[in-house]
């Protein structure tokens, strides 16, 4: 059988892999997955899912345990709100053609049992990937990527069966590529590039049921990844590429620049305003201070505020965010967070609703967990505007009282 444009037949040092490329919430997809298998069963099936989200596939109820405040001290409010974000987006988009996100690889998992193949998960954990393009992001790709999926929660666009089905063409996928490697490069690299990398190890690393690498495999993941993983898998076959994945299954470690940077901005800060009251005493001292509480107080707060805080949690966020930006440990927006939590503790309603109140703006904001959520980005969001408009304040008012003294 030769390869089509959703199928990749690969014959490498003897081994025979299928690679069949998928829209996760498209029927056609779920119909050639389940034939194929069914048809030429293989020794093992890939699937593109990693140990999380199998677990969150087979237990649909698990945000229904979820303890928001352990979430923000864990700090992995980002990676939840995310999760949520992406998994609301697949479920509306299949809700207009009758699937469920995934359902192509439920169905390769149950076509595998069925015909007693082993499956293997072979993605990199949704954690390391969503921490690696958070990590590798600049200031401003942060900004661009919270907006970017913060807008894909609350579009409104309605996506046809057509259109769902022509995302898996390569012509329509190389352009989506291209575009999100214009706006995002680094979270392309992280969510494409490095992700083909590390699903092509895992793929030539199956096993059959005697534990010995599996001569032939089925491998099922989105069209997006078909060409990249094809690469990747002939390079290995060639033995121009290791199947060694350590470094990119892991964040980043921050260096000593970035650790050293992290206490440089709040040390800058406090000379500064320690500058203030050397050269112009205790009314400038103060003003500089003051500038500092206001700036940074007063937008961590309407941050707050444009997240439907708790005024006690706006009240939080002001007084917390002049203190904890002068402390890389802690953030205002974990402040800011348990604080909302404390006073509007989530119920049982909002766990059962979780998923679904994430796909609308009236939802995100009547869901309590959501909610805090919400909080703790936006009042960060705004702490660290804050930092950046009190440091260009004083820098400017201490430029001008220097010169002064010296003019």
């Amino acid at each position: 059988m030769e390869s089509t444009s959703t199928k990749k037949i690969l014959e490498l040092n003897g081994r025979k892999i299928t690679l069949i490329g998928t829209a996760h919430v498209s029927p056609e997809s779920v119909e050639e997955v389940k034939n194929e298998i069914a048809a030429n069963p293989p020794e093992c099936v890939a699937v593109e899912l990693d140990e999380k989200r199998y677990d969150s596939m087979t237990n649909p109820d698990k945000y229904k345990d979820l303890d928001i405040i352990k979430v923000l001290k864990r700090g992995e409010a980002l990676l939840v709100l995310a999760n949520l974000i992406l998994g609301s987006f697949q479920k509306r988009m299949g809700n207009n053609v009758g699937v469920k996100p995934g359902d192509e690889l439920r169905a390769a998992i149950d076509t595998a049992v069925e015909k007693s193949v082993p499956f293997e998960l072979v993605d990199r954990p949704i954690k390391a990937t969503l921490n690696r393009a958070w990590a590798k992001n600049s200031f401003w790709g942060k900004c661009k990527l919270l907006a970017a999926l913060i807008s894909s929660a609350f579009s409104k666009e309605e996506v046809s069966a057509d259109e769902i089905e022509s995302l898996k063409k390569e012509s329509e996928m190389d352009s989506m590529m291209h575009d999100l490697s214009e706006f995002l490069p680094t979270v392309k690299e992280v969510l494409i590039d490095e992700r083909d990398r590390y699903l092509a190890a895992h793929i030539w690393e199956c096993k059959n049921t005697s534990a010995s690498s599996a001569q032939t495999v089925t491998a099922v993941l989105g069209a997006g990844h078909l060409l990249g993983v094809q690469k990747h898998l002939e390079e290995i076959a060639a033995a121009r590429e290791s199947t060694d994945t350590t470094e990119i299954a892991a964040v980043p470690p921050k260096g000593i620049g970035s650790k050293i940077l992290g206490w440089t901005i709040p040390a800058i800060i406090v000379a500064l305003i320690a500058a203030g009251f050397w050269f112009g005493g205790k009314k400038m001292g103060g003003q500089f201070l003051g500038s500092w509480i206001i700036w940074n107080g007063a937008l961590a707060a309407i941050g707050t505020l444009l997240a439907a805080g708790h005024p006690l949690t706006i009240l939080a966020a002001f007084v917390g965010a002049p203190i904890t930006s002068l402390c890389p440990l802690v953030g205002v927006g974990l402040v800011a967070g348990i604080v909302q939590a404390a006073i509007k503790k989530p119920k049982v309603r909002d766990m059962e609703t979780l998923m679904d109140d994430a796909a609308t703006l009236k939802g995100f904001y009547s869901n309590r967990i959501t909610r805090v959520l919400l909080v703790f980005v936006l009042s960060s969001l705004g702490s660290s505007i804050g930092t950046f408009a009190a440091g260009a304040t004083i820098v400017k008012e201490l430029g001008a009282k220097i010169m002064g003294l010296f003019s």
